[in-house]
């Protein structure tokens, strides 16, 4: 991709992925909201992120060819637009109070969200040196968790901030905290519609890309692209777990106070996406940043199951000194999962589209399709700890995800022939 100065871009695209953290980690905070509103039981409550992540695979491969008419930018105005419809829906939901609907106004939500993402992430793999692809996604992860810490506190501070109690609600009381939810997603509307503008008459360049030798292969030879997909869709399934069921476990344990929990894990994703804005790829290469991430991972979850459900000696340390809550040892490891989640983003995207050329938005759709893990790993878990009878223990289920990911750091992105 030519570009004169890529400092525009970025800073369109960094908007556009702070918009993706704030919708995206609401849910979290929405998650134990519904249930509580709805008399949901955890399984319910979980089909928030299956309604939201199962847009990704079932829109992505119709958002790619969408791409491939319109442009990458026309295909960013189209895909504000679909998420301004999708808040405003949230406006007849809280006044029906209907489940269904939630999750109709969800699922559009992610429809959006998926053709920007198809956009956006090409953008910031190929705008520089494939080398520091890492890096500059690391930027735009900053940003994006950055509204992902945001995002919980400002909906616990409007939805909440008036009623302060939230257990034993009468009905009379449940309808009126639904009713909140209706400023905050017309807000949402209006500020997705003034981007529509933004993105419309920017400068923002369109994708180009040169003749290459693999213009008529299909995007299935690519295995590093397969295989990089299947890594990813259990990455997003691990970082939703982590990011949207820590509330569900605190309140499985008696922590009152649960709505904004997910701040916590997103305030570990903002520490590592640091450490690759610094060190990708000067010090560490995206290949070694990918293993680490997938060993540290493995071992904070070892914490999350074997750690104290009543002691909070290491949030203490973590969160003690600044006046926040403290939380029992097993939450905080719940929360340290964002420092080894943080990274596998960054680092999967260039290693699987290096050399595409033409095949670039295919392969993003793909990758984008591996975001159904959010929708579906959840689920699992949530069924898991059913039949275990604790969700602590079913953590340890949660292992699987980071050996796929380590399997694709070692071997599968070197695989670049199915011969």
């Amino acid at each position: 991709m030519q570009t004169k100065s890529s400092f525009i871009p970025m800073m369109i695209i960094g908007i556009l992925f702070f918009i993706f953290g704030f919708v995206t980690w609401l849910n979290g905070s929405l998650i134990p909201f519904l249930k509580l509103i709805l008399d949901l039981d955890s399984f319910e409550a979980l089909f928030v992120t299956f309604a939201f992540y199962i847009a990704y695979t079932v829109m992505a491969l119709p958002m790619a060819s969408l791409l491939e008419k319109t442009g990458y930018k026309n295909g960013m105005a189209i895909g504000l637009s679909v998420m301004a419809v999708g808040s405003l829906l949230f406006i007849p939901a809280a006044f029906s109070a209907s489940f269904i609907l939630f999750l109709v106004a969800l699922f559009t939500l992610g429809t959006g969200l998926t053709i920007l993402q198809t956009a956006s992430n090409p953008y910031i793999v190929l705008i520089g040196p494939i080398e520091s692809a890492a890096m500059r996604i690391s930027i735009m992860g900053l940003i994006n968790k950055s509204a992902g810490v945001l995002a919980p506190l400002v909906f616990s501070a409007l939805i909440f901030s008036k009623l302060g109690v939230t257990e034993n609600l009468s009905q009379l009381a449940l309808e009126e905290l639904a009713m909140h939810l209706v400023t905050p997603y017309l807000v949402m509307a209006g500020g997705l519609l003034g981007l529509i503008a933004l993105v419309k008459f920017s400068s923002l360049p369109e994708l180009e890309f040169e003749h290459d030798a693999y213009d008529n292969s299909s995007i299935f030879k690519f295995p590093r692209v397969i295989l990089g997909a299947v890594a990813l869709f259990f990455y997003v399934g691990i970082e939703v777990i982590a990011g949207d069921t820590i509330g569900l476990y605190a309140q499985s344990i008696g922590v009152t106070d649960v709505t904004a929990l997910t701040s916590y894990t997103m305030v570990f994703m903002v520490i590592a996406y640091l450490v690759g804005v610094l060190f990708i790829p000067k010090y560490l290469s995206q290949e070694k940043a990918l293993v680490g991430s997938s060993v540290l991972g493995i071992l904070f979850l070892f914490g999350v199951v074997f750690s104290s459900t009543t002691n909070t000696s290491i949030s203490e340390v973590l969160w003690g000194w600044s006046g926040i809550q403290t939380l029992p040892n097993s939450i905080t490891f719940v929360a340290l999962l964002g420092l080894s989640n943080a990274l596998v983003w960054p680092t999967i995207w260039p290693l699987a589209l290096d050399g595409l050329g033409k095949h670039t938005a295919k392969g993003s759709a793909l990758l984008i399709m591996a975001i159904s893990g959010g929708a579906l790993l959840p689920l699992g878990f949530a069924k898991i700890a059913e039949i275990v009878g604790s969700m602590q223990e079913a953590y340890l289920s949660a292992i699987v995800c980071y050996l796929v990911i380590l399997f694709y750091a070692l071997k599968g992105h070197k695989i670049r022939s199915l011969q």
